[in-house]
């Protein structure tokens, strides 16, 4: 199918694939500036994919989704600030999901289950003033809590409270594909990059170049007399340092009501990859721990080669788009400008923000 073909879902957020809930919970102020998102399933689970290429990844539970391994079927996905202090907050969602029967069945008894819920963290650590103000189990539980099925809230929260990209302000943002056929695919990503989401020869943010019709019509050429304080910011940045080095990560979810097998997943989050090259540069770097998962809501069976091989075409620019979507609804915070700060006469109509 033509990419002319295809249109964002209502929302154009991860909500928009049938099945799928979202929730966030974070915390700024007195030395603090991080949190959590949580991508849940239905309650029979999701079939599962990841896909791990940055050089400093953080995860849990990632091992069973490969392919070649018992479990299917995953019950959430948990993105987390707090480097690897963060990973804790999976148990608060782990612990809700089997307050509620809901995991892989383990015994012949009610509730006997074992919620599955790999995660993955991105490092925000000492971004509000404290190194070890992170999220922990009672994040993820409220984050749990907090999810629904309605248009996912973007910029400055969950997992991008405390992000930063390129020298300029992260977060949250998310976009949905429909193609021509009815399918849905859609992601959610927390941008906190090494690289930057942003060309520093025009301003321009390099994921809004793949926008379906009108998705970024709020958008103008940046002034060009605004780039010189968007190259100092790219050059001065520091992200997060130890001993010097930058130390950030970007996350992503793709979900899809398609069909998939689970190899077909692990597939889909290889191509989500794909749209964070395009929309971020330098990925994947020795300092970053980039990380997509895939979730299918779909029936069992599959999807045949050629349908598959639109929705992967899809999937990747979906990312792109949501990386964009994040920089715009992203809200600066001392010390970190957002995009729209640099870029104030760029960004007409502001997304829904944090």
């Amino acid at each position: 199918m033509s990419a002319a073909a295809w249109r964002p879902g209502p929302t154009n957020t991860l909500t928009d694939v049938t099945g799928l809930r979202v929730g966030h919970h974070g915390r700024t102020g007195d030395g603090w500036l991080t949190g959590c998102t949580v991508v849940l399933a239905p309650p029979g689970g999701a079939i599962g994919g990841v896909d791990v290429r940055g050089g400093g990844p953080g995860t849990r539970e990632t091992d069973v989704l490969d392919p070649r391994n018992l479990v299917d079927r995953v019950h959430a996905v948990l993105l987390a600030g707090g480097s690897v202090f963060g990973l804790d907050a999976a148990a608060g969602v782990v612990g809700r999901l089997a307050d509620a029967g809901v995991g892989f069945p383990v015994g012949a008894g009610p509730g006997e289950v074992v919620p599955i819920v790999p995660a993955a963290i991105l490092f925000d650590l000492g971004r509000g003033g404290r190194f070890r103000a992170t999220p922990d189990a009672g994040f993820g539980a409220a984050a749990y809590d907090a999810a629904s099925d309605g248009p996912v809230l973007l910029g400055s929260v969950g997992a991008g409270t405390g992000a930063r990209a390129g020298g300029m302000k992260g977060g949250i943002g998310s976009a949905s594909t429909v193609l021509d056929g009815g399918t849905t695919v859609a992601a959610l990503v927390a941008v906190n990059a090494v690289g930057s989401p942003v060309d520093p020869t025009t301003g321009e943010l390099y994921g809004a170049r793949y926008g379906l019709a009108g998705e970024f019509d709020g958008l103008r050429a940046p002034d060009p007399a605004d780039l010189t304080a968007v190259r100092e910011s790219l050059a001065t940045a520091t992200t997060g340092r130890v001993g010097g080095t930058p130390l950030n990560t970007t996350l992503a979810v793709v979900g899809t009501d398609a069909p998939l097998t689970k190899a077909q997943c692990q597939k889909l989050a290889g191509i989500g990859h794909d749209g964070l090259a395009r929309a971020i540069r330098p990925v994947h770097s020795m300092f970053d721990g980039d990380t997509v998962f895939a979730l299918s809501t779909g029936a069992d069976g599959g999807t045949d080669p050629l349908a598959f091989n639109a929705l992967l075409a899809a999937a990747g620019d979906t990312v792109s788009r949501a990386v964009a979507h994040a920089m715009l609804a992203a809200t600066g915070v001392e010390g970190i400008a957002g995009y729209a700060d640099l870029f104030p006469g760029a960004v007409r109509d502001r997304p829904a923000e944090g």
